[in-house]
């Protein structure tokens, strides 16, 4: 008589559990997905059907198909009751010996394995997010644990392809709590109608090399999910960006929970993919006049990178600098830099020997009245920027586009000061210019349709992605980012707060690239504190104050990774 395999079990087929079941099914599991909800079944059983590795799984409502299982994931929402209730019940049904694995996110494991009848067999699989192949995973055991119980879950992670990850409870709870916060404040940009849904989320993933946009990552934890946890974030914190913004608890009454149920904040076919609409470009438009010859004002950080970025694109740039000696020595910046990126393998010998040869520099504004195009990225200040615009007026020739590439001061200003401000919008690259791909542009009062065009064009012959806001203070990744790390910040109020925990909880529990106290570092303090005050000037909320801890390491010369020491030090980084 052939002995049948042992089944590896997933009790609740939402956002968590029905992940976990695909990677089980892919790396050889014979899986049972058990879920009350026919409807939800269904669903699974449409998407499981083009698995392209492993055996289909069995899809029931039986918790009596679990009679021979050797491992039982429990996926069920994140309610003390509730869980214990599945886990007791599956003690009933599943024979002596089989692992039970719980997936709350933060509810206590060993209450949970005390009230299952079984604490030497349960163990935890702690997510933040709902898992994704190769992501990070915390594995939580208790006192009571067996050892083999923990072999097994050893095994079960490494089938998986998960990395494990130490997070903890209460770094893991700040993280949550950070960004849920971010989340929920993307919601509520949107409901503001200020720029759409795909674009908020575009902008995140490119602006700050985030997985995926928070709009995304909302219809994959599932809005019903989002909102309970934000209303108990809430009611425990009465922090007001953490209650659920009044779009959220909408769609979740409409019945539109995300991913899982096919429609949310985005649309997904019975695979479970995203259905985006088609671009509504026009086809009968003539194509827009070409941008030939650059001139990138300034000498710092960003004119260098931007400077990089379109003579690598083979447009003559031109950089203006306050003098000849610092004109020359940002054209060395750049040669290094483009010597680091052949290295890299990211542009040939050829395309540097090339863009070399394209950049010039020079120390009078006058070099700019043949260009196409004019950036200018001089320091963050209204007064000197609207000068600066005031000369661009009569030394460009008509029909020359003017930029600048503030992200947080007024770009209608700057264009009332040219008097042609028609031709004038922000254009806000990202740090560092030759590797982001976002360009932000903002449209000023008077932009028109044509220059919005063109620059679009540019930045396609640049291979950015550019995304037209309204001019506004931040626009959207700044609007969106500053807030969640002020929020980071103030939890240094706390006496017991520790950096490096919240940041490696960000990073593992979330995906993020970078932590929020390392992104700071990064950024640079005194970057970030006038971004902060300039937001907190236009907006008002609390949210965008600047926290006093900031101002003091600022103050103090601290000012992250540019000089060795911000709220970590290179060393301890590295």
């Amino acid at each position: 008589m052939t002995q049948r395999p042992p089944v590896t079990g997933v009790v609740g087929l939402g956002a968590v559990g029905e992940a976990l079941l695909r990677m089980l099914c892919a790396s050889g599991h014979h899986v049972v997905g058990i879920d009350r909800d026919t409807e939800v079944l269904e669903r699974v059983r449409r998407r499981t059907k083009t698995l392209e590795a492993g055996p289909a799984p069995t899809l029931t409502d039986d918790p009596a198909a679990l009679d021979r299982a050797a491992l039982v994931i429990e996926a069920v929402p994140d309610d003390n009751a509730t869980k214990e209730r599945v886990l007791r019940g599956l003690t009933g049904t599943c024979p002596d010996g089989t692992v039970l694995v719980t997936t709350t996110s933060a509810l206590s494991v060993a209450r949970l394995a005390i009230a299952s009848g079984r604490p030497a067999d349960l163990l935890a699989l702690r997510f933040l997010a709902p898992p994704v192949p190769h992501c990070c995973v915390e594995q939580v055991r208790t006192s009571m644990t067996s050892p083999t119980a923990a072999r097994t879950l050893d095994r079960l992670v490494a089938d998986l392809g998960l990395r494990s990850a130490r997070v903890g409870a209460r770094p893991g709870a700040d993280a949550v709590a950070l960004v849920y916060g971010y989340l929920n404040r993307a919601v509520a940009l949107c409901e503001q109608d200020y720029v759409g849904r795909e674009d908020i989320d575009t902008a995140m993933r490119l602006g700050c090399g985030l997985p995926e946009g928070p709009l995304e990552l909302l219809d994959r934890i599932g809005l019903d999910t989002a909102h309970t946890v934000l209303t108990d974030l809430h009611r425990r914190t009465g922090a007001a960006d953490l209650r659920p913004a009044a779009l959220l608890t909408d769609l979740v009454a409409a019945g539109r929970l995300g991913r899982k149920k096919g429609a949310g904040f985005h649309t997904y076919d019975d695979l479970g993919r995203t259905e985006r609409a088609p671009a509504g470009a026009d086809p009968d438009a003539a194509p827009p006049a070409p941008v030939r010859r650059v001139a990138v004002i300034g000498s710092g950080t960003m004119a260098r990178g931007i400077a990089e970025v379109t003579a690598v694109a083979g447009l003559p740039t031109v950089l203006v600098a306050r003098s000849r000696a610092k004109g020359e020595a940002a054209l060395d910046t750049i040669g290094a830099s483009l010597t680091r990126a052949v290295r890299r393998g990211r542009i040939s010998v050829a395309t540097r020997t090339a863009a070399n040869g394209l950049l010039t520099c020079a120390e009078h504004l006058s070099a700019v009245g043949d260009r196409d195009l004019v950036i200018e990225a001089i320091a963050e200040d209204i007064a000197a920027k609207r000068s600066l615009f005031g000369s661009l007026g009569p030394l460009c020739a008509p029909g020359t586009l003017l930029a600048t590439a503030t992200s947080s001061l007024s770009v209608t200003e700057c264009a009332a000061a040219c008097g042609r401000g028609g031709q004038v919008l922000g254009m806000h690259f990202f740090n560092p210019a030759p590797d982001m791909r976002l360009v932000e542009l903002g449209r000023a009062r008077d932009t028109t349709d044509e220059t919005v065009a063109r620059a679009r064009a540019f930045c396609a012959r640049l291979g950015k992605t550019a995304i037209v806001c309204p001019d506004r203070a931040g626009f959207i990744v700044n609007h969106l980012l500053f807030p969640y790390l002020g929020d980071a910040v103030r939890l240094l109020e706390r006496h017991d707060t520790d950096i490096e925990e919240i940041d490696a909880a960000v990073e593992h529990g979330f995906g993020h690239p970078m932590g929020p106290f390392t992104l700071l570092d990064t950024i640079g303090l005194d970057i970030a504190l006038a971004i902060q005050r300039r937001l907190h000037t236009a907006f008002g909320a609390p949210g965008y104050a600047p926290s006093r801890e900031l101002e003091l390491l600022v103050a103090a010369g601290r000012l992250g990774r540019k000089t060795g020491h911000g709220f970590r030090t290179a060393a301890r980084r590295s």
